[in-house]
C-alpha cells in the first residue's frame, strides 16, 4: 500500500474510503475522505483493503550520486524536483496536530500524484526547514545543486520552499545564478493534510512553468482564492501580502510575468522574459552576509544607524521617496565616507525613490547614498550582498538592472 492508492478501512465497526495520504508516523494511517476531509485511522486492529493502486506505477532508483530519480517515458522533459522543506513538504504530525516539514522530493511526489505524466522527476533534497529558518549558507547551497542539475540536462528546476521567505531565497538564486532553463519556486499556504491545501495546483503549475519558454527564476503560486490558474512572478519583484490566504503572492509594480492554467495545464506569458537558451549556464554564488535593513520610522534617532556602523553594507527603508529624518544625514555622511554602502529604498509597495524632489534627498545624496530606484528593501538587500562579494563597483552595480529587480518605469497600471 502505498500514497495514492484508494483503500477501504474498517476498524471498530466503522468504514472509511478514500486515497491514503503520508503520514508523520507509522502507527496512523491518513485518508483523504471523498468529502474533501482527511482522517487519521490508528493502523493497530484496522482492515485495509485496497481498491485501487496509484494512477502511475512509479519506479525509484538511485543514480551514481545517490539522488533519486523517478521515471515515466523518455519522451517527457526532465524536472530536477528539490525540496528545501516548508508547508508543501509537511504534514500534520497527528500527535501533537502541529504541522512538520519532513518529506523530502519522493514523498512529494507520492503526496501529488498528479505531478505523474508531465516529466520525468529527478529529486534531491537540500534542506528540510520550515523557511523562518532559511539562510544565506542555504541559499548558496541550493544555487549549487539548480546549477549542478541543469548541467546534468534538467530542462527546468522546481524548487520547493516555505513561503514566509520565498522571496527573499528566488531574489538570491536571481543574482547568483545564469539559467538558460526555467526555474521555478513554489509552496503551500496549507500542508498536504488539509482539505483546503493549495499544493497539488501550484506543484502540478511550477512544473508546467519548469518545461515552458521562459528561463527565468519565477515564483509560481494561486493567483485567486480558487483553484483556477497560478500566477508566474518574477523572483526580484514578487512578495507575500497575506498571511494565510491561498492567492498570498503579488507582482509589485506591474502584473505577474504570466499565468498557468491548471485544467488546460496551458502557459500563458504575457510580458517580456529571458528565452530559454538565453544565457550560457553559469554561477556566482558568492555572498556578503553582513548587510543591514533598516527600516526608518517617525522618533527614531540617528543612534539607530550605530547597530549598523560595522556591517559591510546597509539598505535603509526610507518613507515615501526615499526620505530619514534630517538628523541622520551626518551619520550617513560617515557610514559612506568610510566606504560603506547605504542604498535607500522606499517603504511604499510601489513607487520608485527619487531624491532629487526635496531638500532631504539632495542632502542624501550629498551624504552619498545609492538610490535603490524601485528594487523592494529585501530585493535590495539580497542585491547589496551578492554585489558586495562579486563587483568592485557597488554603487554601479545596485543602479542596474540584472534580473528584473528594477524596472524601467514606475508607471500605474490596473
Amino acid at each position: 500500500m502505498e500514497s495514492g492508492d484508494r483503500v477501504r478501512v474498517d476498524r471498530d465497526g466503522q468504514r472509511h474510503e478514500g486515497v491514503v495520504l503520508p503520514s508523520s508516523t507509522p502507527a496512523q494511517l491518513v485518508v483523504k475522505l471523498d468529502s474533501g476531509y482527511n482522517v487519521g485511522i490508528d493502523r493497530d486492529g484496522a482492515t485495509v483493503e485496497v481498491l485501487e493502486s496509484s494512477v502511475h506505477d512509479i519506479e525509484r532508483a538511485q543514480d551514481e550520486q545517490g539522488q533519486s530519480r523517478i521515471e515515466f517515458d523518455e519522451e517527457l522533459p526532465t524536472v530536477a524536483l528539490i525540496s528545501t522543506g516548508g508547508t508543501i513538504a509537511s504534514t500534520v504530525d497527528y500527535r501533537t496536530g502541529a504541522v512538520t516539514a519532513q518529506f523530502d522530493a519522493e514523498d512529494v511526489l507520492r503526496a501529488v500524484p498528479d505531478l505523474a505524466g508531465l516529466a520525468n522527476y529527478r529529486g534531491r533534497v537540500v534542506a528540510n526547514i520550515l523557511s523562518e529558518n532559511m539562510t544565506p549558507d542555504v541559499w548558496q547551497e541550493l544555487a549549487g545543486a539548480v546549477h549542478e542539475e541543469i548541467a546534468a540536462g534538467a530542462d527546468g528546476v522546481v524548487v520547493m520552499h516555505g513561503t514566509d521567505t520565498m522571496q527573499f531565497t528566488a531574489s538570491a538564486l536571481a543574482f547568483m545564478l545564469d539559467t538558460p532553463v526555467p526555474v521555478v519556486f513554489t509552496g503551500s499556504q496549507r500542508s498536504a493534510d488539509r482539505p483546503s491545501s493549495d499544493n497539488v495546483m501550484n506543484a502540478v503549475c511550477a512544473v508546467e512553468a519548469a518545461t515552458s519558454d521562459c528561463a527565468e527564476v519565477l515564483v509560481c503560486m494561486h493567483a485567486q482564492s480558487s483553484d483556477e490558474r497560478c500566477a508566474l512572478h518574477r523572483g526580484t519583484r514578487v512578495r507575500k501580502n497575506h498571511t494565510s490566504r491561498r492567492d498570498a503572492f503579488e507582482t509589485v509594480g506591474a502584473r505577474p510575468l504570466g499565468t498557468v492554467d491548471f485544467e488546460s495545464r496551458t502557459v500563458s506569458v504575457r510580458r517580456e522574459y529571458r528565452e530559454r537558451g538565453g544565457v550560457e549556464l553559469d554561477i556566482n554564488p558568492d555572498l556578503e552576509t553582513d548587510v543591514s535593513l533598516v527600516k526608518f520610522t517617525p522618533g527614531d534617532g540617528p543612534g539607530r544607524l550605530d547597530r549598523v556602523a560595522d556591517s559591510a553594507g546597509v539598505v535603509l527603508e526610507g518613507t515615501g521617496l526615499g526620505h530619514v529624518n534630517t538628523d541622520w544625514i551626518p551619520a550617513i555622511e560617515e557610514l559612506s565616507d568610510a566606504g560603506t554602502p547605504v542604498v535607500m529604498t522606499s517603504q511604499c509597495i510601489d513607487g520608485r525613490v527619487c531624491d532629487r524632489v526635496y531638500d532631504t534627498g539632495r542632502d542624501l545624496l550629498d551624504a552619498g547614498v545609492i538610490e535603490g530606484e524601485d528594487m523592494l528593501p529585501g530585493t535590495a538587500k539580497v542585491k547589496l550582498m551578492w554585489a558586495l562579494a562579486n563587483t568592485d563597483a557597488v554603487a554601479e552595480q545596485m543602479q542596474t538592472p540584472l534580473a528584473g529587480e528594477i524596472q524601467e518605469r514606475s508607471v500605474p497600471w490596473t
